[in-house]
C-alpha cells in the first residue's frame, strides 16, 4: 500500500502561475497535484502533442476552483467538488485559482510533463 500527501510529493514543473507535483502511487499510476492561479492556460504547453493537446488520461477531484477543458469536439466546464475524467485529447483552461489532485497512468504521464518542461524553458 501506497500513500503520500501534497507536500510529500516532488514538484515536477513550476513557473507561469502553475505548480505540479508527481509521484509514482504503484500500479502503474502516477498521482499528480495541481495548483494553477486564474487565466492560466495550459494549451500553449502543449503545442507540439498530438492535435496540441494533452494525451494522457486523467481521473480526479477538482477541490478548488473551475477548469475549463477544450477538445476536438467542444468544451466542457468542472468546478470545485467533481470528480472527472480526461481523456486523451484535451487541453484545460483554469476559469478561477484551482486546485485538484488526478491519477494518470505513470508512462503517459512522464512524457506529457517531459513535454511541458521543455516548452517552459
Amino acid at each position: 500500500m501506497t500513500s503520500m500527501s501534497r507536500e510529500e510529493t516532488p514538484v515536477t514543473v513550476q513557473g507561469e502561475g502553475v505548480e505540479v507535483r508527481t509521484q509514482d502511487i504503484g500500479g502503474g499510476m502516477a498521482v499528480m497535484f495541481m495548483r494553477a492561479g486564474k487565466g492560466t492556460d495550459l494549451g500553449p504547453l502543449l503545442k507540439g502533442l498530438p492535435d496540441d493537446l494533452c494525451q494522457c488520461p486523467h481521473w480526479g477531484l477538482l477541490t478548488k476552483g473551475r477548469v475549463r477543458v477544450r477538445t476536438k469536439d467542444g468544451e466542457e466546464m468542472y468546478e470545485a467538488g467533481q470528480a472527472f475524467y480526461w481523456g486523451p485529447g484535451h487541453a484545460p483552461e483554469m476559469v478561477e485559482d484551482t486546485e485538484f489532485v488526478d491519477f494518470s497512468p505513470t508512462g503517459e504521464l512522464d512524457k506529457v510533463m517531459g513535454h511541458v518542461k521543455t516548452q517552459m524553458e
